[in-house]
């Protein structure tokens, strides 16, 4: 049985390197029905609006399924966390704040804070990788260079033995781009 009033927070891109918070627990997790994807224009933190970049988001669809991991906030800075998230995640409203069941893999279920994509937003898109990794290169926001990003996130999902040959084409690519090749 787990705590139902605990702070999960779902974490598939920055956040599984830079929550912002120290999780009381950090536990691998599933999310069925979303698949990670470059598919959401970044004006803010790794972008401009003049040259914007990509950051993940999860996009729903049908079969997919999305590893990453649940964090759990402490308890006593469950109000500080939640209000750090939102102002981080929710700078536009690309992003809609959604509770979601994740398949923890010592096998417990828990409701967990996760930020999708609204794919009516304005700020939502669907590109090529070439296009992708063009972007990417190029781009560079309030929290840094959008390559970084990409590095730092393709890094930890290797790290937690995940998969995602897009984002390995993605790394190869950016870096032949930034090399002028």
């Amino acid at each position: 049985m787990t705590d139902q009033s605990a702070l999960w927070v779902f974490g598939y891109g920055s956040l599984l390197w830079n929550p912002g918070f120290r999780p009381e627990e950090v536990v691998v997790a599933r999310l069925d029905g979303w698949h990670r994807s470059f598919c959401m224009s970044s004006i803010h933190h790794r972008g401009t609006p003049e040259r914007p970049g990509l950051v993940l988001a999860l996009d729903r669809a049908e079969g997919a399924v999305c590893t990453g991991l649940a964090l759990r906030a402490p308890e006593a800075e469950r109000d500080r966390v939640l209000e750090m998230l939102r102002e981080r995640e929710l700078v536009s409203s690309a992003y809609l704040e959604t509770h979601q069941d994740l398949a923890l893999t010592d096998g417990r279920v828990v409701p967990a804070l996760t930020y999708v994509i609204d794919p009516k937003h304005e700020q939502y898109v669907a590109l090529d990788l070439e296009t992708q990794a063009r972007r990417i290169s190029a781009a560079v926001g309030g929290r840094g260079p959008n390559d970084e990003y990409l590095y730092n996130t393709a890094a930890h999902l290797e790290e937690m033995g995940v998969h995602d040959p897009d984002l390995d084409w993605l790394v190869g690519r950016v870096r032949s781009l930034k090399a002028g090749v």
